[in-house]
């Protein structure tokens, strides 16, 4: 005979194991197709974390599911606690019952649920109305609570209240994001973006995607539709045939798009490596645009034997002396033991503005670098249509081949890259172009005199098989 006891514990059993066995976030990410992306931005610790994916890419299910762990006190990857207090934001009341609210409510077990403030609609069906905050029970013993925020009610209506995370379902417009980078200030707390980057370059592109202000705690990830192992290729191509390339660029690729296109459109992550040791025999040379009001961008060239380039290092500041500069490019050099002429001087390429006297001095630049001991050619090549072509060659070739790459330790460089476009008449937009620049000189003084036939293994193993003789005919001839 079973007791009413009994009974009552086999039911909430029974109903325990249903839950678990139809629980939609029970299986994320376990089965046998895992979606890489998805798993890389969760793993993530940065404080400040965006993922850029076209639609259905699988970067809402991101947001909310991340939010589901950090409120429920079950995140697999980080350390957990109880009360948690977070916010997910949308762009409008409707955007969010469609999108965040919807996701997070087919993602959150109905037991994990304390109760439902509801702002329209009644919380017996929560889905059909709009939800002003979720309590949710955490597994420590606490209640944690999730308020949805609307970026149409308004930057005031951010104000005031201390948050361990924000999860911005699309981009919010730039002053309610600094209002939520307030909320989460005192708890140590974190953001996470999840959005399709519709609208161009606005400043999710400087500040999150080019990481302009070089936070540490910003990291992106592009996801698109190959990344997404869910998704039925019949339906890809589909969908794809129905679009224009910036249609396909930005919903499928999660790129961000300008009217006028990016001029090194074929740089990509492949052009990017780690930082590893080349042999001094493959030194090149020191390329320099001075910034007179801007910043001064210095960059260290390497060249291999099959004439892969390579950028190892850089000196990028402002409102700095030229002795000040000199001082940083000669640490760097002195890093890297690079080598110098007869004289004991660094030897570098420079923007033949160079030649002209600064406001502080009767002195050129050049005149300047030469008294700090670092001897400056302004005979370069500065066309600039046929630099950018040469460049891009070098970036991706017709056949495919790269021989441009760039090390990590190069943030500006990079930057400026990818944060180059064109303008009117087909030139491209005057702006934080420094590093490329004297990037341009660079390619254009590269002649083809020690590019030969060797196997692709020494990119990899960088063999040390430069000929030194080559390299100071070369450097003879700059500086004569």
């Amino acid at each position: 005979m079973i007791s009413n006891g009994q009974k009552n514990k086999i039911i909430c059993l029974t109903k325990f194991i249903r839950e678990r066995f139809n629980s939609k976030l029970l299986s994320y990410n376990s089965g046998q197709k895992v979606h890489q992306k998805q798993l890389k931005f969760h793993k993530c610790n940065k404080k400040n974390r965006w993922v850029f994916g076209g639609n259905r890419t699988g970067k809402t299910e991101c947001g909310a599911v991340e939010t589901i762990w950090l409120l429920r006190g079950n995140h697999p990857y980080k350390k957990n606690k109880k009360d948690v207090c977070g916010w997910a934001v949308s762009l409008s009341t409707q955007v969010q019952r469609d999108v965040a609210q919807s996701k997070i409510l087919s993602y959150l077990p109905k037991s994990w649920i304390a109760d439902i403030v509801m702002l329209s609609g009644k919380k017996e069906n929560p889905s059909s109305g709009v939800i002003d905050k979720i309590y949710i029970k955490n597994v420590f013993g606490g209640i944690s609570i999730l308020g949805f925020k609307s970026c149409d009610q308004g930057r005031e209506k951010f104000q005031g209240t201390s948050l361990d995370f924000v999860w911005f379902d699309e981009e919010p417009p730039y002053d309610i994001y600094l209002e939520c980078k307030m909320r989460v200030l005192d708890r140590c707390g974190e953001l996470f973006g999840t959005m399709t980057p519709l609208k161009g370059l606005t400043w999710v592109y400087n500040e999150i995607y080019l990481n302009d202000k070089n936070d540490n705690e910003v990291w992106c990830e592009n996801i698109s539709w190959k990344d997404n192992p869910f998704l039925d290729q019949k339906e890809i191509t589909k969908l794809m045939s129905q679009m224009s390339e910036d249609e396909i660029d930005a919903r499928c690729n999660g790129n961000f798009t300008f009217s006028g296109g990016m001029v090194y459109s074929n740089f990509s992550d492949e052009n990017i490596v780690e930082p590893f040791d080349i042999p001094k025999e493959n030194f090149d040379m020191i390329s320099i645009d001075p910034g007179f009001r801007n910043a001064l961008s210095c960059h260290f060239y390497a060249r291999d034997n099959d004439g892969n380039v390579f950028v190892i290092a850089e000196h990028f500041a402002e409102n700095l002396t030229i002795e000040e500069h000199s001082k940083a490019i000669w640490k760097i050099a002195n890093r890297l033991g690079w080598q110098t002429d007869y004289d004991g001087k660094l030897c570098a390429l420079i923007d033949s503005a160079g030649l002209q006297k600064t406001l502080a001095s009767q002195k050129s630049v050049v005149d300047l670098f030469f008294e700090n001991n670092i001897k400056t050619n302004p005979k370069v090549n500065k066309e600039l249509l046929p630099g950018i072509q040469k460049v891009k060659q070098y970036i991706k070739d017709a056949n495919g081949i790269r021989k441009l790459f760039v090390f990590k330790n190069c943030p500006n460089m990079i930057r400026e890259i990818k944060a180059y476009f064109w303008g009117d008449d087909d030139v491209p937009i005057k702006r934080d172009d420094h590093a490329l620049d004297e990037l341009r000189y660079y390619i254009m003084s590269l002649d083809n005199f020690s590019e030969k036939k060797e196997p692709e293994s020494v990119l990899l193993n960088f063999k040390n098989n430069l000929s030194k003789r080559l390299m100071r005919e070369r450097r003879n001839k700059f500086f004569k």
